[in-house]
């Protein structure tokens, strides 16, 4: 779906995962972006984040579109997907490599927990757990990847910082102001899997890149994965956008909206009849904190 919008240098995105159909959440970041694109006088980009191919369906795709085109957003032509795309991952990667800022890493599931439960102290962070460095280091890397042995490519945070170097990364979000990064929170995140060229934290950093996104508004649950984007965008050289990071809507128990409960499903509702001007008049009558 084209769109007649005047490009005044503000490019923001919607970039959902076709793992299930949209929910009233995403309908709130969707409305946010795009609202605030028009009142920019600015662009709106729809970007399918379909890296895991194993849990991403073509109907979900499909569905996406038919949601966002029920509340009556429109998009711009065509719609990037990430899995058609692997190429730029995997050159941007390469350019990682030759930095020096990144290590194979051989483990499974099980070894790293191992390690972690064999851990007196082990960090935590966000997401739980962080990677203990098992792989760092190890001085049969070589042989191992000669021989095909499956594996990741994870990020070696220390020697990127090193690299970078020039005091501390900031970025700015409209929501919390000026923030300090603090990519320690997540540590050797996986750039590339085992099963996939690529990454969230990867995929997405090149894409807003090469999709000249100047603005990114998703919900605050991402926000400490910026943490290490602001590293992987400036060891890429890649601008860093501005952030706005809104609240997540909650259902009548406190808990996050997910693809799983199909009651609030943007299919749900308007199977039921809901008349989508009711979410449209302005995505702050979604009630949701720090819009």
């Amino acid at each position: 779906m084209a769109t007649n919008q005047a490009n005044n240098g503000f490019v923001t995105r919607f970039a959902p995962s076709p793992t299930g159909r949209l929910h009233k959440g995403h309908a709130y970041s969707a409305l946010l972006a795009f609202a605030r694109s028009r009142q920019e006088g600015g662009r709106f980009i729809l970007r399918i984040e379909d890296i895991d191919t194993t849990r991403c369906r073509g109907d979900f795709v499909d569905g996406i579109y038919e949601d966002l085109a029920w509340l009556g957003l429109t998009w711009e032509q065509p719609v990037r997907r990430q899995s058609e795309h692997f190429v730029d991952y995997e050159a941007a990667l390469e350019r990682l490599k030759a930095m020096g800022v990144v290590y194979p890493c051989f483990c499974t599931r099980k070894d790293i927990s191992r390690e972690i439960a064999a851990s007196e102290s082990a960090p935590h962070g966000p997401d739980g757990p962080i990677y203990p460095g098992i792989c760092k280091g190890r001085t049969d890397s070589e042989a191992l990847l000669a021989k095909g042995t499956p594996h990741a490519w994870r990020l070696d945070l220390e020697a990127a910082l090193k690299l970078i170097g020039g005091g501390p990364l900031v970025w700015q979000d409209e929501v919390k102001g000026k923030v300090i990064a603090t990519p320690e929170e997540l540590g050797d995140i996986v750039l590339a899997r085992k099963d996939t060229p690529t990454s969230y934290h990867l995929s997405v950093v090149v894409d807003d890149a090469l999709q000249g996104i100047t603005h990114i508004i998703r919900g605050e649950d991402l926000f400490h994965a910026t943490h290490i984007h602001v590293v992987l965008q400036k060891l890429l050289g890649y601008p860093t956008p501005l952030y706005h990071h809104h609240g997540l809507l909650l259902d009548e128990h406190g808990e996050r909206f997910a693809k799983r409960n199909k009651s609030v499903t943007l299919e749900s509702l308007r199977n039921d009849g809901t008349d989508p001007a009711t979410l449209l008049s302005h995505p702050s009558d979604f009630g949701c904190p720090n819009a």
